[in-house]
């Protein structure tokens, strides 16, 4: 039953949706309704309050980070299922239809929790891009793609397999991104310049 319970957990906890959540209370409606309707920060972005952005990042982030170290104390042979669960449960949350975010900033939380060393790599990596690049799309994709990489390199051969994972799972959910940035029409943050 164990797997089940931190599969469960994981979901759970990957599940709420912040994005929405902050919004509603921040008073800027549903985020369903604005931009690309999806329910992570970059989104939130596209409502003009970056304290709310900011807020859903950090809380999807978190969410994340705390399935794997709770499952890490309570059932450490599955820790890999939860981390799995919440990034699972964040893209594909049951109260929303299954219709989540992309998973850039949970998926970030689970490499941390994982293995600190391997979310400061997926960290140094989104966050570099975003400053340089400024296209959100390009540094979530590449982060997810670097942070199983960064595992086998480190020799956290563990949690690379669910690295793995989450990384075709980001680049799957980004699938129109690509189709822009294939067009020259996905947008960069803080302007309306195309990429």
């Amino acid at each position: 039953m164990d797997w089940i319970l931190a599969s469960a957990l994981g979901y759970a906890l990957g599940s709420v949706p912040f994005g929405l959540i902050v919004t509603r209370l921040g008073g800027a409606g549903d985020l369903r309704s604005i931009g690309s309707g999806n329910i992570g920060a970059t989104n939130v972005l596209r409502t003009g309050r970056k304290g709310l952005a900011a807020a859903t990042l950090l809380l999807d982030l978190v969410k994340g980070l705390v399935a794997v170290l709770i499952a890490a104390r309570l059932w450490p042979e599955w820790t890999g299922l939860a981390a799995l669960g919440a990034f699972i449960g964040h893209c594909f949350p049951v109260w929303l239809g299954f219709r989540g975010g992309k998973g850039v900033a949970t998926a970030a939380g689970v490499a941390l929790g994982l293995a600190w060393p391997v979310g400061l790599a997926y960290a140094a990596t989104w966050i570099g891009l975003l400053l340089t690049v400024r296209i959100s799309s390009v540094a979530g994709m590449t982060a997810a793609v670097v942070a199983p990489l960064a595992a086998l390199a480190l020799g956290e051969h563990r949690a690379a397999p669910v690295l793995a994972v989450i990384a075709a799972v980001v680049l799957f959910q980004h699938r129109e991104n690509i189709a822009r940035l294939r067009a020259g029409t996905e947008p960069r943050i803080g302007n309306s310049g195309k990429a």
